[in-house]
């Protein structure tokens, strides 16, 4: 599955860009700890839009191609922002045979936005993942920590009108 590139515009803060200049600053000297950086990257913007990865690849002197190619080889990394309720469909073979494909869709459409992508609000993201080990309650989706079972699409409203504020 590729990773979506974000369409919401990156609005960094300088305090964000300090902390990473100082985590680069700290392994610049060794390029073995580009993974490291980004992971920290990630935890200080929450995601790696193009802009974090263009202040990783200049400060730790690697090309922009080498950390996109980690950022998108590896599920732990994100191009896309999170929402504050972030909506995750287990897309396992469990799941998907009894119905998870039906919920992704349902969010789709309500929520307006594709996999790997966010709410222009910032409110809503959605990924699609493998199995989450809870195959005896499929189809499954979880919304942030909170696991739902058993849903059809039917239910998508009711756990959409859970998070509205």
């Amino acid at each position: 599955m590729q990773k979506k590139i974000s369409k919401i515009p990156f609005n960094g803060t300088k305090e964000q860009e300090d902390k990473l200049k100082a985590v680069i600053d700290e392994n610049k000297h060794d390029k073995s700890r580009l993974m490291a950086v980004m992971q920290e990257a990630q935890e200080i913007y929450g995601y790696l839009p193009q802009e974090v990865q263009l202040m990783i690849a200049e400060g730790m002197d690697v090309p922009l191609e080498k950390v996109f190619g980690v950022a998108t080889f590896y599920a732990q990394f994100s191009l896309a922002p999170k929402g504050t309720y972030h909506i995750s469909v287990c897309m396992g073979t469990a799941c998907y045979v009894k119905g998870s494909q039906k919920l992704l869709d349902a969010l789709t459409e309500k929520l307006g936005i594709g996999i790997d992508e966010c709410t222009p609000d910032g409110r809503y993201s959605l990924t699609a993942c493998r199995c989450i080990g809870a195959c005896g309650l499929g189809p499954v989706l979880t919304v942030n920590d909170e696991v739902y079972g058993r849903l059809t699409a039917d239910d998508i409203d009711g756990i959409l009108a859970k998070y509205q504020d």
